[in-house]
């Protein structure tokens, strides 16, 4: 295997599990605090690591140090925003309904509800985030924040950076005194391994950020289980930003020159990158394409992640502009070698459109098309032939909000995040934020994986009825030690 790291077997694997769940059980033991100064520690130790590993992260995917620097800044704050999440603990949702042994014609028992962990969670890291949705990243950080032990799957492209916040982590389980094995981390570049942590008796769930076709193969795994299991895949997205017309008349040039940075952002390697672009026919349409055109022409190419990555670029890219109908295409005036992408944007009528689901397919890289409607109806018949998103974006002024209410009232039906007069790239990190969708931008549109709320993907209500105040968890007891908000009998207190 690459990079000399061995594979676990099955057998190995349902062993790694076993440890999981045992850690799962300790683990459950420690205190919010206490799940806090570990997950602070995890971040404090990433840090120490200092630019070793900012640099074997550059070597293994080709991303500049600017862009781990800003990543690995991320995936520390994420860790301590859980720590926070844990120290406010309102999280758990805990809501008390006092008995009402008087009530005709029937009682009401006393009714005890709260957040609790599932159990261990198996975290599959991904290519284009070696940092923040990888080892110690969103999925690892909610999952522990949430109570859950967690085993990671490496990801191959980036095996050795993968092994050093593994390094890491094991120091501040250490320094945390938290149970040896409530951290795990496994190598594998087989199918049978990836199934084989899924479909482990102990896995509780899964957390996953890549392509439709592994975060599917991975739901089909737990299907096949005798106890299915919660996944939650993100599965990417083509990201629709419609250009309304009034602000394509006033602002073409702006516009094509932000869209042209977002469409190349990373070597357009997000899951948020802008890959279908709608309009109304017109002379701003017209001015806007071109001016994109020009900005497209003079970025030049980049390396991709991988030559996996580059090799699905090339061949999706290519399998679209082939298409009957497409009618422009414009490219980086720069030849691209190696494993680089060229940028590349295209041309397309939304009858064609319509008619072609080829062309509604995800090109993961710097690559965009746009989709030129006659009138405002086509546009909405396009947009409701789209997937679901992880995002949609509206660009337009006042005065084509006030004249496309129905077209704006379809968006939040499409998508976890809707935007107005911005990029998609670029997901903030924060209560509010929603990164997820409906199917198949992920398995379950009930959840996000950016932000506090990523938690709830690794927990489930449980309610104590009639039970002894000594035998409740600290959230749920009368006096309320923990001193978080609860609901109380219909009302918010502390």
């Amino acid at each position: 295997m690459a990079n000399n790291f061995k594979e676990e077997s099955t057998e190995e694997i349902n062993i790694i599990m076993q440890q999981s769940q045992s850690a799962f059980e300790a683990y459950q033991k420690t205190s919010a605090e206490q799940k806090a100064l570990f997950l602070e520690a995890i971040a404090d130790e990433i840090e120490a690591v200092g630019d070793a590993l900012l640099q074997k992260a550059s070597e293994e995917t080709n991303l500049p140090l600017p862009r781990l620097t800003g990543e690995r800044a991320r995936t520390t704050g994420q860790l301590r925003m859980f720590a926070g999440m844990l120290r406010e603990g309102s999280w758990v949702e805990a809501s008390i309904d006092t008995a009402l042994p008087d009530r005709k014609p029937l009682p009401r028992p006393d009714l005890r509800k709260m957040l609790v962990p599932l159990g261990p969670v198996v975290v599959f890291g991904a290519s284009n985030f070696p940092f923040a949705y990888s080892t110690a990243g969103g999925d690892t950080a909610s999952a522990l924040g949430a109570g859950c032990s967690v085993v990671v799957k490496a990801h191959p492209a980036h095996a050795e950076t993968s092994e050093m916040v593994y390094q890491a982590i094991k120091k501040a389980i250490a320094s945390s005194n938290m149970p040896e094995h409530v951290f795990q981390h496994v190598h594998g570049t087989s199918f049978e391994s990836g199934k084989a942590l899924v479909q482990a008796d102990d896995t509780a769930a899964v957390g996953f950020t890549g392509s439709t076709v592994g975060g599917l193969a991975l739901l089909q795994y737990s299907s096949e289980r005798k106890k299915p299991i919660p996944v939650f895949s993100e599965m990417g997205s083509i990201n629709p930003v419609i250009f309304l017309p009034d602000t394509l008349n006033k602002n073409a040039a702006d516009l094509a020159a932000q869209y042209a940075g977002s469409i190349t952002l990373g070597v357009g390697q997000f899951c948020t990158n802008p890959g279908l672009m709608l309009a109304i026919e017109g002379e701003g349409l017209d001015n806007f394409y071109k001016s994109l055109g020009n900005g497209i022409e003079g970025i030049k190419p980049a390396k991709m992640l991988h030559a996996g990555i580059h090799s699905a670029y090339e061949k999706k890219s290519h399998a679209a502009l082939e298409q009957e109908g497409i009618t422009s295409v414009v490219k980086s005036a720069t030849e691209a070698i190696d494993i680089e992408a060229q940028p590349t944007i295209a041309l397309v009528s939304a009858e064609t459109f319509l008619e072609n689901h080829l062309l509604h397919e995800e090109v993961f890289g710097p690559y965009s098309l746009m989709v030129v409607c006659k009138d405002e109806q086509e546009l909405i018949k396009v947009l409701k032939s789209v997937s679901g998103q992880l995002t949609t974006t509206v660009m337009g002024t006042d005065e084509d909000f006030a004249g496309h209410s129905n077209l704006l009232q379809l968006l939040p039906t499409i998508a976890g995040r809707v935007l107005f007069n911005g990029v998609p790239t670029g997901v903030e990190v924060c209560a509010s934020m929603v990164h997820g969708g409906p199917f198949p931008a992920t398995t379950d549109t009930r959840f996000t994986a950016v932000g506090v709320n990523a938690a709830k993907r690794w927990v489930r209500p449980v309610c104590y009825q009639n039970c002894p105040d000594s035998l409740l968890p600290l959230a749920l007891q009368q006096a309320n030690p923990t001193n978080i908000w609860r609901l109380c009998d219909g009302e918010w207190k502390k």
